[in-house]
């Protein structure tokens, strides 16, 4: 058994379907999710958390069966609430051992860049508290300006995620509390070896998959009436804006901020330059030492999964 396989790519291009089917080929394995926003409940069709991908069909002694791949870090925290990079490794790091104390495989599936190198590189498990001074002197500042001076701190932060001045905020937030308390001295993270694979898709491939899903979830899986239920039950706008993506957009519409119209062609233009943004930022993790094998996400599941078992012999 190896200590860890982690399916990483962008958004659209199947990792989960993957994660799921390797599972079940590996006979005895759990999927533990990097995914920043699938930890939240509720919160399910704008994240994709495909939990239909987890039962899965094989075949036992010729006989076709549909088997449960057990997953992690999935609707752990309330819609509302945040949830860190700490919270992530704290979490992650229960989920691996659990599954390793079963000896089974453990799978890191997902698309948070941040998340999955804080694993792959033994990030310092440190939690930063709020530094208000910090905050009162940025709040007014325009996101393009935090992201400039988020890119002026040496060590790694996330910009993959940081669509929002909120999310900039608490970023150059744990850049200066990194800074100012030397963390490196602090406690390590251990050093977890993994065969790391990146599905691929063509660029174009990747932008048609990505504004058929979103029609899709808008026009007949009920993405509006999630976010409505979720403004329904009491979680407030700010913070579902603060998530990003589907859930800034549709809360701006549903707040009567936007227009119908304007919101799904702005959405679409913001996953397309999300997805951009997670392929910069793997590419960047190759640069700090993270080997990935790349595969060609058109190729059949099947196939795909052939080829990474044979990276698994290999290794």
């Amino acid at each position: 058994m190896h200590e860890l396989i982690t399916i990483l790519g962008p958004t659209a291009c199947g990792k989960t379907a993957v994660a799921t089917q390797l599972a079940a080929r590996l006979s005895a394995a759990e999927i533990i999710s990097a995914d920043s926003r699938q930890v939240f409940r509720g919160m399910d069709i704008g994240t994709g958390k495909d939990l239909s991908d987890y039962d899965v069909e094989t075949v036992v002694n010729g006989k076709p069966q549909r088997c449960h791949i057990p997953y992690h870090l999935i609707d752990i925290a309330d819609a509302g609430t945040k949830y860190s990079v700490f919270d992530f490794q704290r979490d992650f790091l229960k989920a691996y051992h659990d599954i390793c104390r079963r000896q089974a495989q453990p799978i890191l599936c997902g698309g948070t860049g941040l998340y999955i190198e804080s694993v792959l590189r033994a990030y310092k498990l440190v939690e930063v508290p709020v530094n208000p001074t910090l905050r009162e002197r940025l709040e007014h500042k325009p996101l393009e300006e935090l992201t400039k001076i988020l890119a002026s701190y040496k060590r790694l932060h996330n910009t993959t995620d940081v669509d929002t001045a909120r999310r900039a905020i608490r970023a150059i937030e744990i850049e200066e509390f990194y800074r100012e308390h030397h963390v490196e001295e602090m406690q390590p993270f251990p050093a977890i070896p993994s065969l790391t694979i990146g599905l691929n898709l063509p660029r174009d491939l990747r932008r048609q998959r990505i504004s058929a899903r979103l029609h899709q979830r808008l026009d007949k899986e009920g993405m509006v009436d999630e976010v409505r239920a979720l403004l329904d039950s009491g979680v407030p706008a700010e913070a579902l804006i603060s998530y990003g993506l589907e859930y800034r957009y549709l809360t701006l519409y549903l707040t009567k901020q936007m227009t119908y119209d304007d919101m799904v062609s702005q959405l679409e233009i913001a996953i397309h330059q999300f997805a951009k943004r997670q392929m910069t930022y793997f590419r960047g993790m190759e640069r700090r030492g993270v080997t990935i094998h790349w595969i060609d996400a058109t190729r059949s599941t099947d196939d795909i999964i052939t080829d990474i078992i044979s990276s698994l012999h290999k290794e």
